[in-house]
């Protein structure tokens, strides 16, 4: 009874450490691509397994992510209190914790047809090789939007069973969106990156120039979704989506700066939640209503 209260806690400790809640980042944009593959709703089947394979996937990264980087954070007071370095999760829970949601992963994956199989594999080493990028390369960033800019092109696999070069543009607009709220964050860390002698944008371009790039960015990014409009015959209830996404990154640009960096925190990681969501239900909406 007392080892199963400790799994159970050890459990709930995992979950808190890796915010599984926060899945709704990537989830919204592998359902658009699912959407768009199959014009319309996928099988109940199929969409079941998609969203599996994208929370499985998620949080064997997060945790792998935790397990790599735990004597990073133990240095940074900024992250001194997470589970692993705090003590109050042991390395072995999470490392078998990482491994069972790559099993999942695969058998999700494997659910779906041989391509996502197939490529289920590459789809790891990317969202889990991502830990290891901030010690190589100043453009970490990118690595970890890649892990997330893939979901699209994955779910319109799993949908088909092959790939469209239209949905890599989705891909690539994710990518950058989310390299680009990642370079902000970043910015929290940039004295501690620059003591430490790991890689960010932050780092070597410093607070300003980290900010500009960000920018780049998301400009960047809201052209690539007006090229995905244009490649789907998208109608106006995409539009409308796509300018509110547009006003709020220009909202969440707004409140923060390079000298003001107090609104990094948990509401800003919301307000990027319901960009991934609006943009997703405007582009659901469009598609159904022209039916």
């Amino acid at each position: 009874m007392t080892s199963l209260r400790q799994t159970w806690q050890s459990t709930r400790t995992t979950l808190e450490m890796i915010k599984w809640e926060h899945s709704i980042f990537a989830l919204p944009f592998a359902l658009t691509g699912a959407v768009l593959a199959a014009g319309g709703w996928p099988s109940v089947r199929v969409l079941f397994w998609i969203v599996i394979c994208m929370v499985s996937a998620r949080s064997a990264a997060m945790a792998f992510n935790r397990l790599a980087d735990a004597e990073i954070d133990r240095m940074n007071p900024r992250t001194a209190s997470r589970a692993i370095p705090a003590g109050v999760l042991s390395r072995t829970f999470a490392a078998w914790f990482t491994i069972l949601c790559c099993v999942v992963f695969l058998i999700s994956a494997a659910m779906l047809n041989r391509l996502t199989l197939l490529l289920a594999p590459i789809a790891l080493l990317v969202v889990l090789g991502y830990s290891y990028m901030k010690r190589v390369t100043r453009w970490s960033h990118l690595v970890l939007g890649l892990a997330l800019g893939i979901a699209p092109s994955a779910a319109w696999i799993a949908v088909r069973g092959s790939i469209d070069p239209r949905i890599i543009v989705l891909t690539a607009a994710v990518m950058l969106w989310v390299a680009g709220f990642d370079v902000l964050y970043a910015c929290q860390d940039f004295e501690h990156d620059r003591a430490s002698g790991l890689n960010s944008i932050p780092q070597a371009f410093g607070l300003s120039g980290a900010f500009w790039l960000a920018r780049g960015m998301h400009f960047v990014m809201l052209t690539m979704l007006v090229l995905l409009a244009a490649l789907f015959h998208l109608g106006p209830i995409a539009s409308i989506g796509l300018l509110i996404v547009a006003s709020l990154l220009l909202y969440e640009h707004a409140i923060v700066s390079p000298r003001d960096l107090r609104r990094l925190n948990a509401a800003f990681f919301t307000l990027n939640g319901i960009i991934s969501v609006v943009y997703f239900a405007s582009v659901a909406i469009d598609i159904f209503a022209r039916r």
